[in-house]
């Protein structure tokens, strides 16, 4: 399709966007009103609706309430990296997804025992139902939202020892690795799968993005022997976040 024949909306929504990359809309800029735009553009308020929409659904601008609607300050992307587990003196499980060793991390979490969905289970390899430990995390990096996790453990593995609880106990805090080898099982071999989709509510509210923007997911299990003890998914801001694997060579 050549630009003269894209719908008038996208060829608005372009050169708005255009603008906003190019610094002529800058951050925290008002964007030109539905009237400014028909005015300038000279197409329909539906059109004007439209391309503010679009620039709305990329990201760029946000709506205030009883304000109007203003370009976005887009966050610089922090690496998320990923080198396999690594074994560093005290490093917390957070630690150990950060670039930045000056980045002060925290978390928040909550366990509980529930029963294995379909795709928890296949994962794990058990039954649908059989009994798992859920935790979730919230993680900060510098006082900030960065990044949500749900792992969960089968309670045939873990239940009844001293790390049943992930956040409670004398491994509190610490890694799969460690908390396994406290129960006599060497994790071996660690699996990621990458995938990325439209974010939930639930998990925009949580880390201060913007429902329905991209998020990218990291689903990781852990295995020992063959057998997995432990599988998580990180979920992050698309947006806020690249993905970096940093792979030896054998």
């Amino acid at each position: 399709m050549a630009f003269g024949d894209q719908p008038a909306y996208l060829r608005v929504a372009g050169d708005l966007r255009q603008k906003i990359v190019a610094g002529e809309l800058p951050p925290h800029t008002r964007l030109p009103s539905q009237a400014r735009i028909r005015e300038q553009y000279g197409v329909s308020d539906t059109v004007a609706l439209e391309a503010r929409k679009v620039l709305m659904a990329e990201g760029l601008v946000e709506g205030r309430s009883g304000s109007g609607t203003y370009v976005r300050e887009q966050p610089v992307p922090r690496a998320l990296v990923r080198t396999g587990y690594r074994s560093v003196g005290d490093s917390t499980p957070f630690r150990q997804e950060q670039a930045d060793d000056r980045v002060k991390g925290t978390w928040e979490s909550r366990s509980e025992q529930v029963a294995a969905g379909a795709e928890v289970a296949r994962r794990l390899r058990i039954a649908v139902g059989d009994r798992v430990m859920r935790t979730g995390y919230l993680f900060r990096a510098a006082g900030e939202p960065a990044m949500l996790s749900t792992s969960w453990e089968p309670l045939a593995v873990t239940g009844r020892t001293p790390v049943m609880l992930p956040e409670e106990g004398p491994l509190a805090g610490k890694g799969v690795v460690e908390r396994m080898a406290a129960i006599d099982l060497i994790v071996d071999n660690v699996t990621e799968e990458v995938s990325a989709r439209p974010g939930l509510a639930e998990e925009a509210l949580a880390l201060g993005g913007v429902p329905g923007h991209c998020v990218l997911v990291v689903s990781r299990t852990y295995l020992a022997g063959g057998c997995p003890v432990e599988t998580a998914d990180v979920v992050m801001l698309a947006e806020r976040h690249r993905v970096a694997y940093h792979l030896p060579v054998k």
